[in-house]
């Protein structure tokens, strides 16, 4: 069984390992957002680390029914990366979850113009990053860390920060929180290179004190389900439950059957663009990953994607409420592809930079559509430039990547529900990185990569024969 609980849905299911097949599947909407619209305005994003959870245990058992329990190897679990929830170490969440999207870290800190990123940044030092594979961001545990403690509000009695995903894990078991290096990894205060929190920057960043949870190997069992998780997920009590990993490398192991000649492009809320590697690189602008076995993943992420996508949708809308009298709850996707559609490559000049909540690596960089005139003033250049603008940022961080001296890709595996649902974007993908884009046949691939993952955990597979059960369209 595999659970991603992702930022927008939880999916559940089940495959057999014997053929890749899927056996049963639940997908329902991840409604434990707590913050409010007053927070919201101001960049944050909170979450109920137990309704989260709650919800875990409903589409469980909602798979559960589907097939016979009895046959359930094991659970591998996986999710939203960079965000933390401390907990008492029986489990119990002491904070909110605060998610990747937050922004209370781009804020200046008090009575300075500085923001704390930026202090962060001072703190650690000229190569105060060169070991995590990427600089801390808003969003990023260590950062969300560092700003609870310079506002107090780490809490005073004992508290392990986690990953949501190692949260869930803790609940289905009960065991004390655990990562592993691809959770560990997109905290920013971890040694990629040496798989060991980085206790010298922790203690640059005023964090000493605070109890990092123990890094287990990906996949590596954690314990059984506890009574209570199996009257609640309808699963037989003990069976295995594997330690969390990555949305990233779930997705990546879930996508791609060759992992040396394919690179992966993810468009969900946000994007990533993925290459394997099998030893450490560093690569300007561009994240350097654990993966799953001793290898790496470069990553170029960005906050474009179906986000912007959906702020064109909802602007369209507000045209038809002002105007028109249209109710603003219409589903103008279609159209806006359509109209797209019949555009020419290049938008006629029309040129969208998507970046309408700022970039991965310089926040406060905004929108803008470009060489705008009187014939291409139009919805379907407007949506054509928006998903040429996407394709075109992606295109960058695969370039970037391939400056670092890795070897180029032959294959574009194109994953996420914004490719899966857009094939315009799925075509303009295959135009700018030049090779045809393969869709993997199941839709919900995290989650079909932490199923696997589970079962490489439980000694059935191995990583290669598990990249074999991964199909395409």
């Amino acid at each position: 069984m595999g659970v991603d609980v992702g930022t927008t849905n939880i999916a559940v299911l089940v495959i057999d390992i014997s053929s890749g097949t899927i056996k049963a599947i639940s997908v329902i909407p991840n409604a434990s957002e707590i913050t409010s619209e007053k927070d919201r305005s101001r960049g944050r994003s909170e979450w109920d680390a137990e309704k989260a959870t709650d919800l875990v245990f409903r589409a469980m058992a909602e798979t559960a029914s589907e097939i016979d329990p009895q046959k359930i190897i094991g659970i591998g679990v996986t999710g939203q990366m960079h965000g933390t929830v401390l907990v008492s170490p029986d489990g119990h969440p002491l904070t909110p979850f605060i998610g990747w999207k937050d922004k209370r870290c781009d804020e200046n800190m008090p009575r300075s113009s500085k923001s704390y990123i930026h202090r962060i940044i001072e703190l650690a030092g000229k190569d105060g990053f060169k070991r995590e594979g990427c600089k801390l961001a808003a969003g990023y545990m260590g950062s969300t860390l560092f700003w609870l403690k310079e506002n107090n509000a780490l809490p005073d009695e004992p508290a392990i920060p986690c990953f949501l995903p190692d949260y869930i894990v803790t609940r289905m078991t009960d065991h004390e929180p655990v990562t592993d290096p691809t959770n560990a990894g997109s905290s920013g205060i971890f040694d990629v290179i040496s798989r060991r929190w980085d206790y010298d920057l922790i203690r640059r960043l005023g964090l000493q004190e605070v109890s990092l949870p123990e890094v287990r190997k990906s996949g590596e069992i954690v314990g059984g389900l506890t009574t209570e998780a199996s009257k609640k997920t309808h699963l037989p009590k003990g069976t295995s439950v594997c330690v969390a990993c990555g949305d990233n490398q779930a997705s990546f192991l879930g996508s791609v059957a060759d992992r040396r000649s394919s690179l992966l492009v993810n468009i969900g809320t946000g994007g990533q663009v993925s290459v394997w590697v099998p030893e450490y690189v560093e690569a300007e602008k561009v994240e350097t990953r654990c993966y799953l076995d001793e290898s790496y993943l470069l990553v170029g992420a960005d906050t474009c994607g179906g986000s912007s996508y959906a702020l064109l949708h909802r602007f369209f809308l507000d045209v038809g409420r002002v105007f028109f009298g249209a109710l603003g709850n219409e589903d103008l996707y279609e159209k806006m592809m359509s109209y797209a559609a019949k555009v020419s490559p290049g938008a006629d000049g029309l040129r969208c930079e998507p970046f309408f909540a700022g970039s991965r690596l310089d926040p406060n960089r905004r929108a803008a559509w470009l060489g705008m005139n009187e014939s291409n003033f139009t919805v379907g250049h407007m949506t054509r430039a928006l998903l040429e603008g996407i394709a075109y940022r992606f295109r960058i961080l695969y370039d970037l990547m391939l400056q670092s001296g890795i070897s180029p890709r032959r294959r574009l595996v194109g994953s996420g529900n914004g490719i899966r649902k857009n094939p315009l974007l799925a075509r303009i993908f295959s135009d700018a990185f030049n090779m045809p884009v393969w869709i993997p046949l199941n839709r919900e691939e995290a989650a079909f990569g932490a199923a696997l993952l589970a079962a490489v955990g439980c000694g059935e597979l191995d990583f290669e024969a598990a990249a074999q059960l991964v199909k395409y369209e």
